[in-house]
């Protein structure tokens, strides 16, 4: 009997359209459809599953590319930076692919496991110390239900619906190791790519894009057991796709989480070279990154074109304040606990002004008052001119 190709499968023309979609080996391995052959009463395609080393497994077409990809009109067209929200832990759960995720696939009444997590996260937010985020991201055969844990770098082989309070009250709540499970630690770098294409299309196109431009630099680069990349959910900010969180050590070995937009292939080697390998930010592309308000704040604003106008904007203002009060108040001594021991300059100069405005009506009154007395005077003479005028010549003319 003759032994198929141990590669070759007939499947039905939906599922070959699906596989081509997405496939445990999409990644690293992709699909090559090379034949499609109809059995005269029997529906199937022909496929063959292989490698190849082709850079162009998610081809985008030009109409998608102008529309949802990386030559789309709105790219680069807002500020990035502060488009992150302050948190300080971030769960990810392994779920599936994203052909497979509905648009809310925290809310899913079919795939339970993540809406039960996100519930529970949320109902469970005010015993927390710390704001936690959570994301579906990337799973398959094996993998569904791990929990990846962030900054902490832990993790928790598959959690299950029966299991998701238990857990979030020992891990997430009270900061301990799980009753119910082996936790354990993480090593290396991780990259969540964006690829949650029934939320946004931008994300669905630019995401598997990016994802393959990774696996490809990180092969050549030999980092396949060092930095690790997958498709995440929808994490905000659809119009900056693509978009992508990076967690690793930063120069001093601190594990942070850093988040970039308007993110292109091109862009990739500088986040393996730039980011991940020398601890430096991406200046460009820069949105935020974990960590409560106070610390984003002090992220290195020097090293942020667009946070470094707002800076030089906040001193001149500052100085014009300053120097406004200076004119005001003079100079003084600033006491313990804010208390000044000099006088309120301030409270003089009103006085000053009261005092010239008090002058200065008196004068104006004097002046009126001597200007009324003088014209009464006059019109006393001309009258008593008149007067006499008037009689002169009333006695003119009975003399004549």
């Amino acid at each position: 009997m003759r032994i198929g190709d141990p590669f070759r499968i007939l499947i039905t023309p939906a599922a070959a359209a699906a596989a081509a979609r997405y496939h445990p080996l999409h990644q690293a391995k992709p699909l090559l459809i090379l034949s499609h052959a109809l059995h005269p009463t029997r529906t199937r395609t022909r496929i063959l599953i292989t490698r190849t080393d082709t850079n162009n497994m998610s081809t985008i077409s030009a109409e998608d590319d102008a529309k949802y990809g990386f030559t789309r009109e709105e790219m680069y067209k807002e500020k990035l930076t502060g488009t992150v929200n302050p948190y300080g832990r971030h769960v990810f759960l392994c779920f599936k692919g994203p052909e497979m995720w509905v648009a809310r696939v925290e809310a899913s009444d079919t795939d339970t496991l993540p809406k039960l997590l996100a519930s529970a996260l949320k109902t469970r937010k005010d015993d927390m110390t710390v704001k936690s985020l959570m994301t579906v991201c990337g799973g398959g055969e094996g993998t569904d239900g791990d929990v990846l844990i962030f900054p902490e770098m832990i993790k928790y082989e598959g959690l299950k619906e029966s299991d998701v309070d238990s857990f979030v009250d020992d891990v997430l709540v009270n900061g301990k190791p799980w009753a119910s499970g082996v936790q354990e630690g993480l090593t290396g770098s991780y990259v969540f790519v964006c690829s949650h294409g029934s939320r946004d299309k931008r994300c669905g196109v630019c995401g598997p894009a990016l994802i393959e431009k990774f696996n490809a630099e990180i092969d050549s680069r030999g980092l396949k057991d060092q930095i690790f990349v997958k498709p995440c959910s929808h994490i905000g900010g659809h119009k900056y796709a693509g978009n992508l969180i990076v967690y690793s050590p930063d120069s001093e070995g601190k594990i942070m989480g850093h988040w970039y937009g308007y993110v292109t292939p091109d862009d990739v080697p500088a986040i393996l070279d730039q980011h991940i390998a020398k601890g430096e930010i991406i200046e460009r592309l820069w949105r935020g990154q974990l960590g409560q308000s106070a610390e984003v704040e002090k992220v290195d604003e020097k090293k942020l074109p667009n946070g470094k106008e707002e800076s030089k904007s906040k001193k001149l203002e500052d100085g014009n304040t300053q120097v406004t009060k200076e004119n005001v108040t003079g100079g003084c001594c600033q006491g313990a606990s804010g208390f000044s021991c000099c006088k309120d300059r301030s409270s003089d100069v009103t006085g000053e002004n009261k005092q010239i405005e008090t002058k200065g009506q008196g004068r104006l009154s004097s002046w009126l008052g001597s200007f009324e007395q003088r014209d009464v005077l006059t019109a006393a003479a001309v009258v008593g001119a008149v007067a006499t005028i008037a009689v002169a010549y009333s006695i003119y003319r009975r003399s004549g």
